[in-house]
């Protein structure tokens, strides 16, 4: 079970990686290089600052009223960390987690890793970005074939559910 994560930076009390307040916990290391890319020094995990999970804990906790979301980077590239840390902010709060990936639902669930942490998210924003179907009128994602999954809902019913 990993406890460190590579983190470029955690912003708090953010309002554009989901709905209401959240705090946003920015990964390092990210294999799909999306051409126009707003975050490309997220690529290397290099770049990243290795963090612990309990260090990433008390930040997430000083914001009673913000929920979570992981972005990057890819979370996907460092799943085991993301699932430890998921699986702390549902033992120890009630916050919703989102999470944002250039994988697909359905390529996650065939990933063990991937499929432990994907359990643990809420919300899942998949689908890499794509510059010829940027979009800046989409809520809470950059192009069009990017879905916003209820994961919940899509686990038991065994299909894909938008987030509503």
């Amino acid at each position: 079970m990993a406890t460190t994560l590579s983190i470029l930076k955690i912003v708090e009390d953010t309002t554009v990686d989901g709905p209401g307040f959240r705090t946003s916990v920015y990964c390092a290391g990210c294999p799909n290089h999306c051409a126009g890319c707003h975050n490309p020094q997220s690529w290397d995990i290099a770049n990243g600052e290795a963090m612990d999970i309990e260090e990433i804990m008390s930040v997430i906790e000083r914001a009673p009223f913000s929920d979570v979301t992981f972005s990057g980077g890819d979370p996907m590239f460092q799943p085991e960390g993301f699932a430890s840390l998921a699986r702390l902010i549902k033992e120890r709060t009630e916050k919703n987690i989102w999470c944002y990936t250039g994988f697909l639902f359905e390529n996650i669930l065939k990933n063990e890793k991937q499929r432990a942490l994907l359990e643990l998210v809420d919300v899942l924003v998949d689908g890499p970005f794509i510059n010829e179907l940027k979009d800046e009128s989409l809520l809470f994602r950059g192009s069009s074939n990017q879905r916003l999954i209820d994961v919940k809902r899509s686990l038991n019913e065994d299909k894909i559910v938008l987030y509503r």
